[in-house]
């Protein structure tokens, strides 16, 4: 485990709320390691929120209802996603008909499903927001623009706001994190599999790290055969990637704010737990 973290200065006594964020979902390792490791994690963490990037379940592409629904029956409150929610379109209909299971906002509208939802935690309302970058990714609608738009939907609905920001370019990720600071009470960064370890609370008062990871194999090429990702880089052949059956972490984020200021991360720090198997 990581135990480097940022704890903004506290005055009075407040009530801390807790969120949970865990690394994209890669293969059947990476199932095994969350359905381990996911009750131990909310329990040790006191996790108000668990939110679950599930996008690389289905053999490191896509998702399907049944890895859906037992991510959900592991522990996941939200399950958020990216570019390859659509790679499995059993899904599409599962993104229709659960609420709390998104991809990203900033698609075009007529697309199934949906991009942000309210889960209420003891009385606190919790708005999860997913969005997918641009540079060095397909060029969707723009994750800025739509941002401000889900901003304004749930200005009055919501107390506490949690981006996930599936991106491949830090700058993108940085830039969208400052133009919500103060907004918004974290944004964290997916899609990459790699943990970094900027995590900082910016100067208005939102926590922001640029990617949180996978759970998956660790000894492997983002969670994917080392040996193929090496004559791909080395024949230039678009040779597909099959998920490394190593043994997985899980990379997570913990987020804390107080329930008197929603919109101002307290404490953010990166997780990384070995599974053991």
């Amino acid at each position: 485990m990581v135990d480097l973290h940022i704890t903004m200065p506290s005055g009075a006594e407040y009530m801390e709320r807790t969120i949970l964020a865990i690394g994209d979902i890669i293969g059947k390792p990476g199932m095994r390691a969350l359905f381990a490791m996911l009750p131990k994690m909310k329990k040790t963490y006191k996790a108000d929120l668990t939110i679950v990037n599930g996008e690389n379940a289905s053999d490191g592409f896509g998702l399907t209802p049944e890895l859906a629904d037992t991510i959900f029956q592991s522990g996941a409150d939200v399950i958020t996603s990216g570019n390859h929610i659509w790679q499995q379109r059993e899904i599409y209909r599962y993104l229709d008909e659960q609420p709390m299971m998104l991809r990203p906002a900033n698609y075009p509208s007529g697309n199934p499903g949906h991009g942000s939802c309210i889960f209420n935690a003891g009385g606190i309302r919790l708005a999860v927001l997913n969005l997918q970058g641009r540079y060095g990714m397909w060029p969707i609608d723009c994750p800025f623009k739509k941002a401000n738009e889900l901003l304004r939907k749930v200005k009055s609905e919501a107390d506490a706001v949690i981006v996930d920001f599936h991106a491949e370019n830090p700058q993108e990720k940085e830039a969208l994190a400052y133009h919500l600071d103060g907004k918004i009470t974290a944004l964290f960064g997916t899609h990459t599999h790699i943990q970094t370890a900027d995590q900082r609370v910016l100067p208005s008062g939102t926590g922001f790290i640029t990617d949180i990871g996978s759970t998956g194999p660790d000894q492997s090429i983002i969670g994917f055969d080392a040996n193929i990702g090496i004559q791909r880089h080395l024949t230039d052949l678009p040779l597909r990637n099959e998920v490394s059956e190593n043994s997985a972490v899980v990379s997570a984020l913990v987020v804390r704010f107080d329930e008197q200021s929603p919109l101002t991360t307290t404490e953010i720090f990166p997780v990384r737990e070995a599974a053991g198997f």
